[in-house]
């Protein structure tokens, strides 16, 4: 298993400027590279990413020898990032490559061999040791580290191959877990997690900052310091919402052997102007992603059932449609008598429906009991 470890770091006035070269160098590369593709695609020929390095490795020399003020994988993993990065595009998984801009995810890649940890400090080929806030988390063989910038901070992302790394749980329950606008999450036990919303709290002061960088002279000292106080606000509200996000689904995991979720389609979601910015502000895609690897530490099995099933318009009592159902209807009221918040009602659909599968004479039994596997109805990650 390899777990990468995110530390913040304390670097010298002198060692942020390597920082600031490096990740500059790294762009321009990459820049470059999608440029030069660009241009030979647009010629007719087949361009590849492999012999768009050997042409940098043969002028890089003449035409940029400022690269070499830093170490060599600085401008030689910027091609192996192109190269996946069309990969996903040709997949059918992302789209076309984008130029980069300054200023927006800097980072630079070091390898292993470049690079060692001790205690609190790691060490960087070319620069020297640079101050970690903490130590690594993690023992095992280090693979690789990449050092990025977020607004005025220098972080150090420590990849780590840790073999087999396993947390016990403090129980074993089964949990459905429904995600909405109004409350973050809603457990089948009946518990509910509110969000902070910290981009809803924030927007006031996010849309005056914003003004502030709008007003200033384009170049100047001010605009570049209001730009600043703007990047350190957005991360402030990433920072909010990753910290709840990362509470929720450490509880998760720790206390359920097995959590069934809706496969939600987020990008679908978002088309709808009204709620986005709601949505949005959830996170529900870092929920999964996070829920994914922790699972996977913990043993914990997640089910995910399909996006199309009525979880809301389902009575959780006798199993009849709501045809009638709207988004604006809170409490759900059954012509079996049953009277039960929405939301909660989803939750107890999809932990039924995510661990039970129907038989040939189509119907349902559960299938997860304590020490058991649960079905392969649904699909998992």
């Amino acid at each position: 298993m390899i777990l990468t470890h995110r530390i913040a770091l304390n670097p010298t006035d002198k060692q942020e400027e390597y920082f600031r070269r490096a990740a500059g160098i790294a762009r321009f590369v990459w820049n470059w590279a999608l440029a030069t593709w660009k241009q030979q695609y647009e010629m007719g020929e087949k361009p590849h990413v492999g012999s768009l390095k050997k042409l940098w490795n043969h002028i890089k020399g003449e035409q940029y020898p400022w690269v070499y003020e830093v170490h060599k994988d600085v401008n030689q993993q910027p091609f192996a990032y192109l190269q996946s990065a069309f990969t996903r595009f040709f997949r059918g998984e992302a789209g076309f490559p984008q130029f980069k801009k300054k200023g927006v995810h800097d980072s630079f890649y070091v390898s292993n061999d470049k690079m060692r940890v001790h205690g609190k400090r790691v060490y960087i080929s070319r620069l020297g040791w640079v101050r970690m806030r903490e130590a690594l988390r993690f023992t095992g063989r280090i693979l690789s580290a990449t050092v990025s910038r977020s607004a005025d901070r220098w972080f150090v992302s420590i990849q780590v191959e840790v073999g087999e790394y396993h947390k016990p749980r403090t129980a074993d329950g089964i949990v459905g877990v429904d995600l909405g606008v109004h409350t973050l999450a809603t457990l089948s036990t009946g518990e509910t997690i509110k969000s902070p919303r910290p981009l809803q709290k924030l927007l006031a002061r996010l849309k005056r900052r914003q003004r502030w960088v709008s007003r200033k002279q384009k170049g100047s000292q001010n605009r570049r310091k209001a730009v600043q106080h703007l990047a350190r606000l957005h991360r402030r509200i990433k920072d909010v919402r990753h910290d709840t996000l990362h509470k929720l689904t450490t509880k998760l995991c720790r206390e359920n052997q097995a959590v069934a979720i809706e496969d939600l389609n987020v990008q679908g979601m978002l088309a709808n102007h009204t709620l986005a910015r709601a949505i949005s502000d959830m996170g529900f895609h870092e929920f999964r992603r996070q829920l994914t690897y922790k699972a996977a530490i913990t043993g914990t099995h997640v089910a995910v059932i399909d996006r199309w099933f009525p979880s809301s318009k389902t009575c959780s009592a006798c199993g009849v449609l709501l045809e009638g159902l709207q988004l604006s209807d809170r409490i759900i009221r059954c012509t079996c008598g049953v009277v039960i918040e929405r939301d909660y009602n989803a939750a107890l659909n999809i932990r039924r429906v995510g661990f039970t599968r129907t038989d040939a004479c189509g119907h349902g039994r559960a299938v997860v009991e304590a020490g058991t596997k649960p079905c392969s109805l649904v699909s998992t990650f």
